[in-house]
């Protein structure tokens, strides 16, 4: 499997079927990337990494009899960030912030900055893996095939939980970005949540989130994608309209004898 643009070995994979032995859920979490492979991505991309990059990390979800299979990574995610000026969110300091992250080694003289999405935002919505071209995804919504929250939210025991960060950005001190997965397992089906969180200080509050849903009897897979964005202001007023009753400060301690 390719991940970073490369083949890996996946060492470090953490699975398990399940109890009807029709699916596998995988993950693998690794540190940070060094220097040679983030070297190599940046290339592969033809943008600059962000500041933190896990670009070993996986999350997998494979239909074991039929070998068609979705996961998630950290290069593929970064692969759908815009790589031209459309779109791109201003704030102080953001050529400057380009210019030190950019700099093309061929151009020794002069530097270079290519604009891209310097918030990273991704639409991302998982790499998908078919052996049978037939087998694609197909328009549906919420009344034909409902994510059942209703049974998601019974305390059923949880076999399998992971929470897997692809990449994490604090955008020069202007905020974060971050794209992470979690997932949970039970005995008759799973979620899986893969998000895009934003905040760029005074500019916006953005999220892109990826739901997978599976009836682990059955052989569909839900995938439900959903993007929010607002105004920084907007949000920040909303958040202090609803603070009334949370106290700004609060102070406690403890002595040891």
């Amino acid at each position: 499997m390719a991940l970073n643009g490369e083949q890996s070995d996946l060492q470090g994979v953490d699975s398990i079927d399940s109890r009807n032995k029709q699916w596998r859920i995988s993950t693998r979490k690794r540190p940070i990337l060094k220097a040679g492979p983030i070297d190599a991505m940046n290339e592969k991309l033809g943008i600059p990494v962000p500041e933190m990059i896990f670009g070993d990390n996986l999350v997998a979800i494979e239909h074991i009899p039929s070998g068609w299979a979705i996961d998630f990574n950290a290069f593929d995610a970064l692969d759908r960030v815009s790589k031209t000026a459309d779109g791109m969110l201003q704030v102080a300091y953001s050529k400057e912030w380009q210019r030190d992250r950019y700099v093309l080694p061929e151009f020794c003289i002069k530097e270079v900055v290519k604009p891209f999405d310097w918030s990273y935002s991704t639409d991302f919505k998982g790499r998908t893996h078919s052996p049978d071209s037939a087998v694609v995804w197909q328009p549906t919504d919420q009344s034909k095939d409902p994510i059942r929250t209703d049974l998601l939210s019974r305390p059923d025991p949880i076999l399998f939980y992971d929470d897997v960060i692809f990449y994490e950005d604090e955008l020069a001190d202007n905020g974060i970005a971050i794209f992470s997965c979690k997932i949970r397992v039970m005995a008759d089906r799973l979620l899986l949540l893969c998000r895009f969180f934003l905040r760029l200080d005074g500019v916006i509050v953005r999220v892109r989130d990826t739901r997978i849903y599976i009836e682990l009897a059955s052989k569909t897979v839900i995938r439900q994608y959903t993007a929010k964005e607002e105004s920084y202001d907007v949000v920040q007023s909303k958040l202090q309209i609803h603070r009334e009753n949370i106290p700004e400060d609060t102070m406690d301690k403890v002595t040891i004898p």
